[in-house]
């Protein structure tokens, strides 16, 4: 052990109450990094695998980015101009030319299309009425591209086939309509087209917003429910690596026209949120970790008052002023070093007693309990940061305490 080390441990030792209250300030913030980072990351990872589970990688929709430019903006494109009183033509919804477009998607390698014909619909049921969204799909389609198979917790996607009029919804629909399997529904389009159907499959995706509103039927009986034979609104592409799923969007949308959205923009505004929190969590726990590292330069600070004498003692020796800033930097590194090892099993212990508690969650997705990420990089990231911190705070009064002037020190001395 060199001498500086030795100093510098002896300092620490000689205030134990100090030394121990810095000791918990960085340990709290190690352990409440790695507690508040498994939950929120796990949160957020169980969010992203069900959206990209659940639902389309990118979705064709029979709409446009940007809206047509007009022919007066077109021979007058630099022009000062305005126009008044314009009348959107009314034009039929869909995808025009979609059996060329899935032809032409079928051709790409690593892509899984399916067409859909998605619109509201009204469900009666036992004097209820309760608003929905219907996709008509084609089930040996729909398997490539959602798991809504592997979500189903009765029926199949094969009895919409067996059955007349089949149909497939969440279990938060069910659960506000008080619908159960092989129950007959009445169905009511926007358009005033209604029939009745039977529950042959419930599922849930674990997604609060697709479980209370999402249904699935035939498409041939979604066109008749919403009166648009051989109509389709949406394409949806599943990929065999979904992180080029923005860049296939982009590819799609300049090839024909039409907007494509990637799971990434389909999910913007929860992504958003995800930003936040993770700001929140990295202001806590610095917040945490700044506080413990005024107390580690309370300590070094009196440490250097009360050594003021031994200071010029170790300079008169031969103590160079690099010596006397090390001795006071390793009390901060050592206070840093064994905080992040407490703060570590600390941390350890919450998760791990989080993970034991079970209780029913319903926001943004459901769940019986906290979802944990458990990662090495969480101990990497909080221990750099204790330790960064620790020898910052020491810095300073380790600069002040190596520019003492010896013969200063005597002489105040005397």
């Amino acid at each position: 052990m060199s001498l500086e080390l030795r100093i510098a441990l002896r300092h620490l030792l000689h205030r134990q109450r100090q030394t121990l209250v810095s000791l918990l300030g960085v340990a709290m913030g190690v352990a409440f990094f790695i507690g508040i980072a498994s939950m929120m990351q796990g949160f957020q990872r169980d969010f992203v695998a069900r959206i990209v589970d659940i639902q389309p990688h990118i979705i064709i929709k029979d709409e446009f980015r940007t809206a047509p430019e007009q022919p007066v903006e077109k021979v007058h494109g630099n022009a000062v101009i305005e126009l008044r009183g314009l009348k959107p033509r009314d034009e039929v919804r869909g995808l025009r030319s979609a059996r060329n477009m899935l032809a032409v998607l079928e051709e790409e390698p690593g892509l899984h299309v399916a067409p859909t014909l998605s619109g509201n619909i009204l469900l009666r049921f036992g004097g209820k009425d309760v608003s929905a969204n219907v996709t008509g799909i084609i089930p040996e389609r729909q398997r490539q591209v959602t798991h809504l198979e592997k979500d189903l917790i009765a029926g199949s996607l094969d009895s919409l086939y067996g059955t007349a009029n089949g149909l497939i919804i969440g279990d938060g629909v069910a659960s506000r309509a008080g619908i159960r399997m092989d129950d007959l529904v009445s169905v009511v389009s926007p358009v005033g087209v209604s029939m009745k159907m039977k529950v042959v499959g419930i599922f849930s995706s674990g997604i609060t917003l697709v479980d209370n509103f999402e249904t699935y039927v035939l498409l041939k009986k979604a066109q008749v429910l919403q009166n648009r034979p051989n109509v389709i609104n949406r394409i949806n592409l599943r990929l065999d690596d979904v992180e080029q799923a923005a860049e296939v969007a982009a590819k799609v949308e300049r090839r024909f026209g039409y907007r494509a959205e990637p799971w990434q923009e389909q999910s913007r505004g929860v992504l958003g949120i995800f930003v936040i929190q993770n700001a929140i969590m990295y202001s806590t726990v610095g917040a945490i970790l700044i506080v413990s590292c005024f107390g580690i330069f309370n300590v070094i600070s009196t440490v250097v008052f009360e050594k003021t004498r031994d200071i010029g003692i170790l300079k008169s020796m031969g103590f160079r002023d690099a010596h006397i800033r090390r001795i006071f930097v390793l009390e901060g590194v050592v206070v840093g070093l064994i905080g992040m090892v407490l703060g570590w099993a600390l941390g350890y212990a919450i998760v791990e007693f989080m993970g034991t508690l079970r209780f029913n969650m319903e926001g943004f997705v459901k769940a019986q309990g906290f979802i944990l990420y458990r990662s090495p990089k969480h101990y990497v990231i909080s221990g750099l940061m204790a330790v960064i911190s620790a020898t910052l705070a020491a810095w300073i009064p380790a600069r002040r305490a190596s520019r003492m002037n010896p013969v200063d020190i005597v002489r105040g001395g005397g």
